[in-house]
Order: structure tokens, then sequence, then C-alpha cells
């Protein structure tokens, strides 16, 4: 198999990838990177990728590590249906205006929270810090409420009436903090029926790919989420 996607599903960006390599039907071979077990910071991942991170693809020999790049990537080499990443030019440019959006919005401040509130604390043995929690808080709020009031204000998704690549990089990034006690859809209306919608139309990849992570929210077992230090 010439595609090769090296990922963690406890990572935002790989369940978006994972979840879209799936519902387009795209063969790859699994490569799972553990984080709980730092695998990403062994000699033999960092040939792979030298900032020790996840996703990554391999195709053919070709090694990208990016997963907006990874995506627009697999569209231009793979037959993908269209409205997933529109070929139409003032289509697309709506895809990347989410897809650039995002990176100092939903992933930054929903992924801030998350390792101030749980995956810190947890690695480092303390306490979080509530003052710091806090402020990761206010800005996640403010950043889905944006998502409710602005991007979902008369779509049924992010970008106009049909499914695309940003509302699964959007889903998963809106996920994570439910590991951290954190529930986005609470008081959102849209938000949550679009997040409905957006899991209805990728099963059941969309379940397959947040299985631990929805164990992780209702459970909240530290004890079995140990990571070596």
């Amino acid at each position: 198999m010439a595609l090769k996607l090296y990922y963690d599903l406890l990572s935002q960006p790989s369940r978006a990838l994972y979840i879209f390599f799936k519902i387009c039907d795209i063969p790859f071979e699994r490569k799972i990177v553990n984080l709980k077990n730092l695998e990403q910071y062994t000699p033999e991942f960092e040939e792979i990728n030298p900032f020790k991170k996840v996703p990554v693809i391999e195709h053919n020999g070709f090694k990208l590590a990016e997963s907006v790049g990874i995506t627009r990537y697999i569209c231009r080499e793979f037959k993908v249906d269209d409205h997933w990443y529109p070929s139409d030019s003032k289509h697309q440019a709506k895809v990347d205006e989410y897809l650039e959006w995002q990176h100092l919005n939903t992933r930054l401040h929903c992924a801030t929270y998350f390792l101030t509130k749980f995956l810190n604390p947890l690695m480092r043995g303390k306490p979080a810090n509530p003052e710091k929690v806090a402020d990761a808080e206010k800005h996640m709020s403010r950043c889905i409420d944006s998502i409710e009031n602005v991007w979902l204000k008369d779509t049924l998704f992010l970008v106009g009436n049909t499914i695309s690549v940003a509302d699964i990089f959007g889903v998963c990034e809106l996920e994570q903090p439910r590991m951290a006690g954190y529930e986005p859809r609470t008081g959102r209306p849209r938000l949550t029926a679009w997040m409905d919608r957006v899991a209805k139309e990728t099963s059941p990849y969309y379940e397959e790919a947040h299985k631990f992570l929805n164990q992780i929210a209702a459970e909240k077992p530290a004890q079995q989420f140990n990571f070596k230090l």
C-alpha cells in the first residue's frame, strides 16, 4: 500500500484525517504512534517527522507533516468527491477561510484548554492552576460562540449547506475539551445540531475515531491514562 498514515486518535488532526480518509474510501496503511508512550520522540519517528508530531503521511516516499496541507494534497492526488474541497475557486476559498481561521481560534483555544486543565496537570502530577484554566476557558468559549453565532448563523455546515473538510477539522477540535470536562454543545443549539449532523454524515468512522475520547470524557479514568515521563 503506497499511502501510510502515522497517527494517534488522541490527536485532533489525526482524527480528522482518519475520518476523511475512511469516508472517502482512500486506502492507507495504519501507522499508530502512541502519544501516551511518547513514541513521537523516538529516533525512528524523528526520521519520519523531525517536528515529532502527528499526523504525518508517507506516499511513495513523499512525506508531509501538516494536516491541512495533507488534506489538500490528498484531494489533488486521489479521487475525492468535490464537496469535500471544492474545485470552484470561490467555494474552495471559503473552505480555506475556515481552515486558516481555525489555527488561531478553534484549534488554539480548544487545545490550550485541554492542555491547561487536563493533560499538563496529568503529566506533571500537579493540580491545574485555576486562574489559567479560567482564562483558557474564557477564550475558548468566546471562540465557540463565534462558531455558533457567525460560522453557523445561516448555514447547515461551516461553509454553506454541504459538508466539507472544514467541518471534519472543526468538530474534531471541539470534541477535545470534552476530555477535560467541558461540553461545547451546552447552550449552543446550532452548534449541537451541526456537530450531530457531521457525525451522521461521517458515520461510522466518526464514532470509531472518537471511541477512546468518549471513554475518557465519560469516565475520566486518569489512572488508566498514564504517560511515560
